[in-house]
């Protein structure tokens, strides 16, 4: 791919024939765009390696979310009221935004900007107008970039209130291998004890069983470290709080219609929210969260970086 340029091309998806974008960095990443969620649903770094997973058993027929990648969870994460699992965006189709306002951050080349405005059947279950807006980017490192920007546009001037999560599922080679660091002493709402609050013990978050946590007030920067396949997700987040962590371990994938009942031991959810506090935007506001994600081919060892990751993490 070296001396190519960068492109974005809209193609019908062959397996599914929905609609897709397909972004290709110049230097050999690339990852693709679901219209249908506004969800990525793969993403390969310069070494030509899938980052993400999707289940072999996951629909691709609305309304049913797809199982993998990156959900957008939107107006909430999980279950509560009238509102469907997980909001109602990531089983929604999207638009191409062909006019997107100067976003604050770098915006890179290689980028799809798509926007989500809400229908008549969701101001039935959520009375509120809104203009949700995804930029999905890859920079030249192969870096993944997702900048989302929601703005209360509600003509009767009432403001709204929301939580918001990327629930990214990353491929990894055995999830009793993988360990995440950057969660130690934090507090965090335990799902599997119906939300209680406890405290991260350990320096690492390792599996051995069912996780499905929430992690309040996370540092900007939180390491996955996959120790067989010596590859360490760095996710970096800005203006979301909290990390969201996920597997569903045996008992919980042979019950999910679209999840293989061993996929488990290859999947991890790590992902930035805004779950604890949620958002109040008045008419007329705007609120901007972002996600970064980096792929290292190597590991951490006792929390310090090698060389390699030295000179590759000073770049991200």
């Amino acid at each position: 791919m070296a001396g190519k340029a960068s492109s974005v091309e809209r193609v019908k998806d062959r397996a599914t024939g929905l609609d897709k974008f397909v972004l290709r960095e110049a230097r050999g990443s690339s990852a693709e765009v679901f219209l249908y969620g506004g969800q990525v649903t793969s993403w390969y770094n310069t070494y030509g390696e899938q980052q993400l997973f999707v289940s072999k058993k996951a629909s691709f027929k609305p309304p049913k979310a797809i199982r993998g990648g990156i959900q957008i969870c939107f107006p909430q994460l999980g279950n509560h009221g009238v509102l469907e699992q997980h909001g109602f965006a990531r089983n929604r189709l999207w638009s191409v935004d062909e006019s997107p306002p100067p976003f604050r951050d770098t915006t890179y080349d290689c980028h799809i900007d798509l926007i989500l405005k809400q229908s008549g059947d969701d101001l039935k279950i959520w009375p509120h107008s809104y203009e949700l807006r995804l930029q999905v980017a890859l920079s030249p490192r192969g870096d993944l970039i997702l900048t989302s920007r929601i703005k209360n546009i509600n003509a009767d001037g009432k403001p709204f209130q929301f939580s918001f999560a990327y629930h990214t599922y990353f491929s990894v080679s055995d999830i009793s291998e993988v360990r995440v660091e950057g969660l130690d002493t934090l507090d965090y709402l335990d799902n599997l004890q119906s939300k209680k609050r406890c405290t991260e013990q350990g320096d690492a978050v390792v599996f051995e069983t069912e996780v499905d946590r929430v992690y309040l007030s996370a540092p900007p920067k939180i390491v996955t470290i996959d120790h067989e396949k010596k590859r360490t997700f760095v996710l970096r987040k800005k203006e979301l709080p909290d990390v969201v962590l996920w597997n569903p371990w045996d008992k919980k994938a042979k019950a999910m219609p679209d999840l293989g009942s061993d996929e488990y031991t290859c999947m991890l959810c790590v992902g930035a929210a805004c779950i604890e506090k949620p958002i109040t935007l008045r008419p007329g506001e705007e609120w901007q969260g972002r996600q970064e994600i980096s792929s290292v081919p190597s590991s951490y060892s006792s929390g310090m970086l090698d060389p390699e990751q030295i000179r590759q993490l000073q770049h991200i």
